[in-house]
Parts: C-alpha cells; sequence; structure tokens
C-alpha cells in the first residue's frame, strides 16, 4: 500500500523557475546573438543583446555604450527586436579558421 503523501508528491508539477526553459531561452537568444529589449522593473528600458547569464543575472552587451549587467530579479520582460547582431571579429574568425582545417 502507498501512502497518499508519496502518490501527491509525484504529481506535483515543479515551479515554474525549475523548469529549465528560462536557461534553454536565454542560451538560445545568446548564441544566435539576438537583439532584445528588456523592460525592467522601475520602466527603463535597455536595449543590446545577451553574452552572458547565470542564475541571478544577465549581461546585455550594447553598441556604443557601457555593457549593464542586471540581476533578473530587475527584469519585467525580454523582447526580442528581432534583428541579429553581428558576431565579433575573433568570433568571426575563430569559425573561418576551424572551417578551413
Amino acid at each position: 500500500m502507498t501512502s497518499s503523501f508519496s502518490t501527491r508528491r509525484r504529481s506535483k508539477t515543479p515551479p515554474p523557475g525549475e523548469t529549465g526553459q528560462e536557461a534553454l531561452y536565454l542560451r538560445s537568444l545568446s548564441d544566435r546573438q539576438v537583439s532584445v529589449s528588456v523592460k525592467l522593473r522601475d520602466g527603463e528600458t535597455v536595449r543590446g543583446w545577451i553574452e552572458y547569464f547565470d542564475d541571478g543575472m544577465l549581461r546585455l552587451t550594447r553598441e556604443g555604450k557601457p555593457n549593464l549587467f542586471i540581476y533578473k530579479h530587475q527584469i519585467r520582460s525580454i523582447t526580442e527586436v528581432g534583428r541579429k547582431h553581428a558576431p565579433r571579429p575573433e568570433t568571426a574568425a575563430g569559425i573561418v579558421s576551424r572551417r578551413a582545417s
């Protein structure tokens, strides 16, 4: 006979922060270097592309402006602008040299 506690425990879905979907989405944005618009809780909106992220923050790289480290708890929303960011020259050179090998 199984207890009702163990049955209830298995049927629960994980909380939204623990599904891994956030990390997959941010990884996709970072890998594709998609330009995004980040709306902060105070109403300010900043644009750039996500170069790095971890559990608590992300790094927003911007053209001609300082890069920003933004705590995730300060973000209201992230929206894709739709235009792919041009890769950095050293990134492009690394890809070319691997193809030539």
